[in-house]
């Protein structure tokens, strides 16, 4: 709150008694770019030249109100208050000069400046009936430019000295639309728009639009007042104190009741609306109102429209970074419906001119029998349904949110909306399984809802949960295997644990297991036995949430302190033993990113290198594949655009200082291939050991499913990917294939 100080009666007659000799002035500095000087003399107003200390260097413009004192004497026959704009009002003050060098007028400062409490009572004692012109003139002069805490308390100090108050604010509160809601009386408020100074923690500058309305229960000469405060800054209602505005017969400030009343969200329309047929004000300021006053109330108020226009939300998703993936139906069978938002506090979004619809005669059948809607349906339009992508409200899941529709007479209608906040990927991987893959509209939902979302959405780093030891992991030598067991069951495991066993060199090797957090709960007791039963240096890792592939690799990556880590899939099982020396070799020889041969079980290659592309929206490609494993054996390592993570070795610093996998993808393939490109794009280079090699299959996300995610993942990697404008190169293009 900004505080105004008070000055004593008697101090002010001291004052006044002592400028009343011509000549003497007194300073009193506003704040670090206005200085108030009071004195007594000629008739003098309007705007002069003013010299600091005789110094040219100084010269300033002071804007000066006069008046004619009540008791003038020989050498003071007026008063006069000026406001000099300069950059440092806290210096020693000794000259001023009024006018041009040859006829202005010279005076001697006062030894001590006064607080600007003492200057407000002084005019007040000096001015009499005139205070009011000469402060509306000082107020004017110190509305201009930005107003800081120390300009505010002038003001309000300077208003404060008028005799009789000017009423006070009895209740604020605010709206879900971001406006905030004065109410009080006032002895000369005048109805319509007006710029309005808020007094609270930080002084606001903002329109405010006035209503009035009789009131028997205030002074002689007041009125009731209701206003509405519309700012684009973060303004709390409790933070304020009052407000200085501008009324009929000048400017005045209302002071906020000790004992006032602070309405809430869904209070406040109901208070606006128990004056609203009384207000008299401009026609726009009554539109404000009236659209204040049908605010969200906090309940839904669509089933209670007297016209045909219902709707229902079937999901509702919110990820990380504010994207809203939403779902359901509005049934408008005669077109009432003018727009639809979602609105949450200052902020909304309009969905009606992005939304997918779709065809839901389901909803068609539920309203066919209610008389409302009995002679509304066309001949077979069922395209009620709709999903819809949004963003832009900002990210704070503590917001409440609505939907607003808004009729073509100007009503509006409101339903509360909660959504699910869940990673993007589940959000993405739900909605598409509630659609039809026959759908016509399905290529639009991707690409205009689906795809966006992702790209808007942001995925937060997987956690580590917990952490068992089953070996001397420590004490092992050599860079740690971090292993995601994606799809391990508790069979699955004693084999593959026992691979790792029969090869001297993993046997040996420090092993990072991460298994989803249920599966771990199942399975680490019995992991655990069969690590020890192998002599094997295992660290059992959970993740926190549940994900794919690389989700687990980043847990496992995050969940140790390495300098270096071997990456692999559950799901590979190496060709040959000695492979594990063979990427740590040369790795340690060339450094960067260095993959194997990923081949199928019959031994033809699935993977044998990343390559730049000339296509445009699939900037990378494979070669070799489909090539038998014989083929490709016996060549050299080899550079690539981007190396395989579901089989690597790498340096974990490279992985932490690129973030990490991106979590906008549904399926494994472009996510890999992302991050490898980052990198590779960064300066660390990826390279492809044909000699060793790795069996197992595609990924398979689901066998309905698999072709829509590749779908979607190839247009999310297409919008980041896509070439470079003409003439400015493209990186791709330096990778030697």
């Amino acid at each position: 709150m900004v505080a105004v100080e008070q000055a004593l009666p008697s101090s002010a007659s001291q004052l006044a008694a002592r400028i009343m000799r011509g000549g003497r002035v007194l300073a009193c500095p506003v704040d670090e770019g206005f200085l108030l000087v009071i004195g007594t003399g000629e008739p003098m107003a309007g705007t002069f030249l003013a010299e600091i200390n005789d110094d040219v260097a100084s010269r300033v413009t002071a804007s000066i109100a006069g008046w004619l004192l009540a008791l003038p004497s020989r050498s003071a026959t007026h008063g006069f208050a000026a406001l000099l704009q300069m950059r440092d009002t806290d210096r020693p003050l000794t000259t001023l000069r009024l006018g041009e060098a040859e006829t202005g007028k010279r005076y001697i400062f006062a030894p001590r400046s006064i607080p600007v409490g003492e200057a407000a009572a002084l005019l007040a004692e000096l001015a009499g009936e005139q205070l009011g012109g000469v402060l509306d003139s000082l107020v004017d002069g110190l509305m201009q430019g930005s107003i800081g805490p120390r300009r505010l308390a002038a003001i309000i100090a300077l208003l404060q000295s008028r005799k009789g108050g000017d009423g006070f604010i009895e209740l604020l509160g605010e709206t879900h639309d971001g406006v905030i809601l004065v109410k009080g009386w006032g002895r000369v408020i005048e109805p319509g728009n007006c710029r309005v100074v808020v007094n609270g923690s930080k002084p606001v500058v903002c329109d405010c639009g006035i209503a009035t309305f009789l009131r028997q229960d205030v002074p002689a000469g007041g009125s009731g007042f209701v206003g509405l405060i519309s700012t684009k800054e973060l303004l709390r209602v409790r933070d304020i104190e009052g407000l200085v505005y501008r009324g009929r017969g000048g400017w005045r400030y209302a002071p906020v009741h000790e004992h006032r009343q602070i309405a809430g969200l869904s209070e406040t329309p109901g208070h606006i609306r128990s004056v609203l047929l009384q207000t008299r004000s401009s026609p726009q300021v009554l539109l404000q109102l009236r659209s204040a006053a049908n605010s969200f109330e906090g309940r839904e108020t669509l089933s209670a429209l007297p016209v045909p226009v219902r709707m229902g939300i079937d999901s509702a998703f919110e990820a990380i970074g504010g994207a809203f993936l939403i779902s359901g139906w509005l049934l408008d069978p005669e077109a009432h419906v003018q727009s639809v938002k979602l609105c949450g506090q200052r902020a909304e979004a309009r969905l009606d001119d992005r939304w997918t619809r779709l065809e839901r005669a389901d909803v068609t059948d539920a309203f066919t029998d209610e008389p409302m809607f009995r002679s509304a349906f066309g001949h077979g339009i069922h395209s009620h349904g709709f999903i819809v992508f949004a963003s832009g409200l900002g990210w704070d899941a503590a917001t409440p949110l609505h939907l607003e529709l808004t009729l073509k007479d100007s009503r509006r209608a409101f339903m509360p909306l909660a959504p699910i906040s869940v990673p993007p990927r589940l959000a993405a991987l739900r909605q598409i399984s509630s659609i039809d893959p026959a759908n016509w509209g399905l290529a639009e939902i991707v690409d205009r809802q689906i795809v966006p979302f992702l790209c808007a959405s942001e995925a937060s780093a997987p956690r580590v949960g917990t952490i068992l030891d089953a070996g001397p992991f420590e004490q092992a030598g050599g860079p740690p295997i971090v292993i995601a067991a994606e799809d391990s069951e508790e069979g699955d495991m004693a084999p593959f644990l026992g691979l790792l066993a029969l090869d001297p060199e993993t046997r040996r090797a420090p092993i990072a297991l991460v298994l989803t957090a249920e599966r771990f709960r199942r399975h680490a007791g019995r992991i655990r036995d069969l690590a020890q039963f192998y002599r094997l240096s295992l660290r059992l890792i959970s993740a926190a949430e549940s994900g794919d592939l690389y989700d687990l690799l980043e847990t496992g990556i995050r969940a140790i302190s390495h300098e270096t880590v071997v990456l692999l899939a559950g799901s590979l099982l190496p060709n040959r033993v000695g492979w594990y020396g063979k990427l740590v070799a040369a790795h340690e020889a060339n450094g960067g990113i260095i993959s194997p041969t990923l081949a199928y079980e019959d031994h033809s290659v699935r993977w044998a290198g990343t390559w730049s592309s000339g296509q445009s929206e699939y900037p990378a490609a494979g070669r070799y594949a489909g090539y038998p494993l014989s083929a490709v054996t016996g060549l050299k390592l080899t550079q690539v655009a981007a190396a395989s993570f579901e089989c690597c070795i790498m340096p974990r610093e490279a992985f932490l200082l690129a973030g990490g996998f991106s979590g906008g993808y549904l399926g494994s393939q472009q996510k890999g291939l992302d991050l490898g490109l980052r990198l590779s794009r960064d300066g660390m280079p990826s390279y492809w050991l044909p000699s060793v090699q790795m069996l197992g299959a595609d990924e398979t996300p689901g066998a309905a499913a698999a072709p829509l995610v590749e779908r979607i993942d190839r247009r999310i990697f297409a919008a980041r990917w896509a070439p470079a404008p003409e003439g400015e190169g493209n990186w791709l293009e330096e990778v030697p294939a």
